[in-house]
């Protein structure tokens, strides 16, 4: 299955090992949203978006990227984010706001990943950040395990 991975990881590298992690165990074609291009993924099995979690959802580029999509057909789709947070669905789905915009532009969202991240963000800078170390060697395996499930529901 030929699968890309968009995402965008601006402050610590969280997101970008997790992707990495990801592309590694797809061998998916790995490019930051400010590379890709919405002319590209018509060649694509499946597609995973993903980035840091900001203010309770994901980085404001990418859904932007998302939003000027043209409506694509039978194209499968994964979401992934790292946080400071736990995700808690029905409380702070940090994954909602960007599944909609990929379901409005026809993706079939197959799945859905999220770790901890080190957050350095206001307060928590003072103290080093939360969630030090993170993702770490165990979170990287769950993101490859993850990928590798993807494969059985392609």
């Amino acid at each position: 299955m030929k699968t890309l991975i968009i995402y965008v990881s601006v402050h610590h590298g969280n997101t970008e090992k997790v992707a990495g992690a990801m592309a590694n165990a797809l061998a998916a074609q790995l490019l930051q949203v400010n590379e890709a291009d919405a002319s590209m993924l018509e060649r694509y099995d499946l597609i995973g978006f993903g980035s840091g979690i900001y203010f309770g959802k994901h980085h404001e580029s990418l859904l932007d990227f998302v939003d000027r999509l043209p409506i694509l057909r039978n194209k499968k789709a994964f979401v992934f984010s790292t946080s400071g947070l736990r995700k808690i669905p029905f409380i702070h789905d940090f994954h909602k706001p960007l599944k909609q915009r990929l379901q409005r532009k026809g993706f079939d969202i197959i799945s859905e990943f999220s770790c901890r991240g080190l957050d350095t963000y206001r307060a928590t800078k003072l103290v080093g950040g939360v969630n030090r170390g993170r993702p770490d060697i165990r979170d990287l395996k769950q993101a490859e395990d993850f990928a590798r499930g993807l494969l059985n529901r392609g």
